[in-house]
């Protein structure tokens, strides 16, 4: 047993990511207007390192909160958390300003030690998060079916990171077709760059460490989810393409066309379409409908007759006596409108502007 917790606790250290303070602010900022006289949940975070906490409490004022609590998870093997001062999981209340100088001083915030570890699933941190409005956290990505199924069985608003695969976990995807859950507003592609303790394994690139000893590790394929409402995600997605079978495929186990990018999309086409799952960094539920998401394949003859085609023997399948490869997983897409129609020229027309009279 004591292998056991011990290993548990080496995979909650690896959990350990402090999101950067310029990630939360890049973020926030477009969700202002739902948060006056709210109740803020931040319960995956140390409050001492956490720059959740500290954006929360030095804006309390000028987002109009009402109250600010945050959590720290406590696990029970001392020396994985020797950094932290205290042996006790911790929860702060933070309800604002006392003394007008519009700073959170250590007087006016209450310090609280749970019973237990500080466990997002305790009864206690339960208890915490019916008091809130809204959570806005970076919970631990190994337990983000979990996290966001608590989420949805209390109710909550929440503002929360994790990796942008999720949208294809069985517990995450009929969110996501449903409009229960949405991308954020600010990461749309690349990494984001995370503090880690200072014991944390750095055995992968993309890591650094300051001067102050601080390390840091870049993480791939992050996003917000969300379902707090923001007006950039109504901004109809703006399509140039055209439809052709060289360049839209049909797959051989599904009925739609591959399209390999978002921006690819074809203007003229009304039917079923399967496009990466980044699609929703650009997705407007009156634009377009989402109705699946799975590994579809296609052809190699197909393929084989793409300029730029490359093949990756690792996913290759036969489907029905047709030798495929598979793609990676797609979001299978309809257009809610019927399709804009390129205009037709005649052989006297021409869709190049008129000359200037002289």
């Amino acid at each position: 047993m004591a292998n056991k917790n011990l290993n548990a606790a080496k995979n909650a250290k690896k959990d350990e990511f402090y999101t950067q303070l310029v990630d939360i602010e890049n973020e926030l900022k477009h969700y202002r207007e739902h948060f006056r006289g709210k109740t803020v949940l931040c319960n995956c975070d140390d409050p001492r390192v956490s720059n959740f906490f500290h954006y929360f409490s030095y804006n309390f004022e000028q987002l109009g909160l009402k109250k600010l609590i945050t959590t720290c998870y406590k696990n029970q093997e001392r020396d994985l958390f020797s950094q932290h001062d205290c042996e006790k999981a911790i929860w702060l209340e933070y309800t604002g300003d006392r003394n007008g100088n519009r700073v959170p001083d250590p007087e006016e915030i209450g310090i609280h030690y749970f019973n237990g570890d500080g466990d997002f699933r305790s009864a206690e941190c339960i208890e915490l998060l019916k008091q809130a409005d809204i959570v806005v956290t970076n919970p631990p990505f190994s337990l983000f079916r979990e996290y966001v199924a608590q989420l949805i069985k209390y109710e909550k608003k929440f503002l929360i990171i994790g990796n942008v695969n999720a949208v294809t976990y069985r517990e995450v995807f009929p969110l996501i077709k449903n409009n229960k859950i949405w991308l954020g507003a600010s990461i749309h592609s690349g990494d984001r760059e995370f503090g880690v303790p200072k014991d944390y394994p750095l055995t992968a690139a993309g890591w650094r460490q300051d001067e102050k000893g601080n390390k840091y590790i870049r993480v791939k394929g992050v996003r917000w989810f969300t379902n707090l409402d923001y007006k950039e995600r109504h901004e109809d997605l703006i399509l140039y393409k055209t439809y052709n079978t060289e360049d839209y495929p049909t797959y051989e186990n599904h009925n739609a066309i591959n399209v390999d990018k978002t921006t690819d999309i074809p203007m003229d086409y009304d039917g079923i379409m399967g496009v990466p799952i980044t699609f929703l960094d650009k997705y407007n539920p009156e634009q377009f409908e989402i109705l699946d998401c799975h590994e579809p394949c296609i052809s190699l003859d197909k393929l084989r007759k793409r300029e730029g085609f490359k093949e990756y023997v690792s996913r290759q399948m036969t489907h029905n006596g047709i030798l495929c490869q598979k793609t990676y997983h797609r979001l299978f897409i309809r257009r809610r409108q019927p399709a804009a129609q390129p205009k037709q020229y005649t052989e006297n027309e021409s869709n190049l502007p008129l000359a200037a009279e002289e």
